[in-house]
């Protein structure tokens, strides 16, 4: 029978190492939020079948692991992975330029996610789906909000070297106090939904903490990025 025990966060060692697990858990899952957006988004876009099939090597990886004791958290975690990477590769693969369906597309593990965590199994990779989910989320309804749909659909149509004048035309549109208003307001919700699930010292809640906070940085990343192309 697993052990998960790691669930509750207790009778798993001292407090010390209580407090270095949950802090790298955190920090696991915010580097696995950025892979999609630094590894597989390019990927996909030139090799979208070879992106859904490395789905495979996530999933074998995260049951290895989740076999074993020592290694379980990270198995857990990876597992919870494997559907942020597969719901990315359906999505920018063939349908990045429909901004409607983006959303029901990533959310295909939510039905086992909820399962998961009805069940009591996978808590930590279910939550740090879910919180990825949460993060994408957020993002689409600031583009909504700030009137970049139109953007994003131009921007999914044209060759990199050509998206140049979109995208000023997207930062002008955030620079503009209705699109400030907006981020200032979801910025806090995120970092208020983020924040307050640290408190717990429960590793499964700083999976979800590491996925949301991450959505923060890697928005504002990118926001740089355009910015000063």
């Amino acid at each position: 029978m697993l052990n998960s025990s790691y669930n509750s966060g207790e009778n798993k060692g001292t407090w010390r190492w209580q407090l270095q697990g949950t802090w790298s858990i955190l920090a696991a899952a915010a580097f696995l939020v950025s892979i999609p957006v630094f590894i597989e988004a390019p990927l996909v876009r030139h090799y979208p079948v070879l992106s859904v099939v490395l789905t495979i090597p996530w999933v074998c990886l995260g049951a290895i692991l989740f076999q074993r004791p020592k290694s379980q958290i990270w198995g857990d975690l990876i597992l919870g992975f494997s559907w942020s990477w597969l719901a990315g590769a359906i999505y920018w693969g063939w349908f990045r330029w429909d901004p409607a369906i983006h959303l029901p597309i990533e959310s295909i593990g939510v039905p086992f996610a909820i399962w998961g965590l009805w069940k009591g199994f996978g808590k930590i990779g279910n939550l740090f789906y879910l919180g990825s989910l949460l993060g994408t989320a957020i993002t689409d309804l600031y583009f909504y909000q700030v009137g970049l749909i139109d953007h994003w659909r131009q921007l999914m149509q044209v060759e990199p070297s050509l998206a140049m004048p979109i995208l000023q035309q997207a930062i002008a549109q955030v620079r503009t106090p209705w699109g400030t208003a907006w981020a200032v307001v979801l910025v806090n919700l995120l970092l208020g939904v983020g924040i307050i699930p640290l408190g717990t010292k429960q590793w499964h809640w700083y999976a979800f903490s590491g996925a949301v906070l991450t959505t923060i940085v890697v928005d504002s990343l990118f926001l740089w990025i355009a910015s000063y192309a």
